[in-house]
């Protein structure tokens, strides 16, 4: 039977390559775990991951920096907004005053009558902590950030919708849904897939901004992953999605580290069904103890690697 595990890693379109390390490394203590370039398309990008301590599915952070090559993107509905990161619980205190001190604006929100704190990317891409108790998750104790209130993981998916009941159609009858919908004013959340942590959906019923961008450009949420597991179960998946008539689905995608397919979902969002094959993994080409400290290329543009590095902004890790 087909099945959704959890989430897999999120993708975002950022502005300068420094600035999001920065942001990442520096200011929320992440383990930088990669860095190589976008696969598709000619022009060189970077591509850049952070995770946790292990780099656990359902972790890792990756971002295209756009700005050097001038794309921007346009943040509204229709569109993934917000990267749902989860904590320890006990942690808002510490982060707070952290976040204030790298001169990074924070807002304690209230959401599903939980406290969270809000702040944002240097490119405005929305981000929130949301507590949790009980993950499991190991976090990275570095840069700054001790264990006790390091980052598990993702959290899940906020997103932007005109009609979110679409989405939870979707989400009910095509993908995996645990059902258990809870409503908190425009706000719907429901969780994916079997994980505990990690699978949230949170809709946000948003009519007052135009419909977002789906291209890449800073300043943009791209896309979010969930893991499939299993090469054949990311086929059994595909399947039903087309059969209930969701057709706008990629081919597969080789992306070296783990394996892709693409399908645009009726809010707007893109989401991937993402695979860690056993030719793959973070350590396929760097050892677990020298992650993200070499400049990976696929083996596509090895040939190109001088002339590829000089075109990419120069970044201090």
């Amino acid at each position: 039977m087909a099945y959704v595990e959890g989430s897999h890693h999120v993708t975002l379109s950022v502005g300068g390559a420094q600035e999001d390390v920065d942001f990442h490394v520096k200011t929320l203590g992440m383990r930088f775990i990669k860095r190589t370039v976008l696969f598709d398309g000619s022009k060189p990008i970077y591509h850049l991951y952070y995770s946790n301590a292990n780099g656990d599915p359902s972790s890792v952070v990756t971002t295209f920096p756009w700005a050097q090559a001038g794309l921007h993107g346009k943040r509204g509905t229709n569109q993934a907004r917000e990267v749902l990161l989860s904590v320890p619980d006990g942690s808002l205190d510490f982060w707070q005053k952290r976040l204030t001190e790298h001169k990074v604006e924070v807002e304690n929100i209230e959401r599903f009558d939980q406290r969270r704190l809000a702040f944002r990317h240097p490119s405005g891409i929305e981000y929130v902590f949301v507590p949790t108790v009980g993950d499991e998750r190991e976090g990275f104790a570095g840069n700054g950030v001790p264990a006790e209130h390091a980052i598990h993981g993702i959290h899940g998916v906020g997103i932007h919708v005109t009609t979110p009941e679409r989405m939870v159609d979707f989400a009910n009858d095509t993908f995996f849904s645990q059902g258990n919908i809870s409503e908190d004013g425009d706000l719907a959340r429901f969780q994916v897939g079997n994980a505990k942590y990690g699978n949230h959906v949170e809709l946000t019923a948003n009519i007052s901004e135009d419909q977002g961008t789906w291209h890449y450009g800073a300043g943009t949420y791209h896309h979010f992953a969930w893991n499939l597991d299993t090469l054949k179960n990311q086929d059994d998946v595909k399947f039903e999605i087309e059969g209930a008539g969701y057709t706008d689905i990629s081919e597969l995608k080789d992306r070296k580290y783990f394996k892709s397919v693409y399908v645009r979902t009726p809010g707007g969002a893109l989401f991937e069904l993402a695979v860690t094959h056993e030719d793959g993994g973070w350590t396929c080409d760097e050892s677990p103890q020298e992650l993200g400290s070499a400049f990976q290329l696929p083996e596509q543009f090895e040939h190109r690697r001088a002339e590829i590095f000089e075109q990419l902004e120069h970044i201090d890790v």
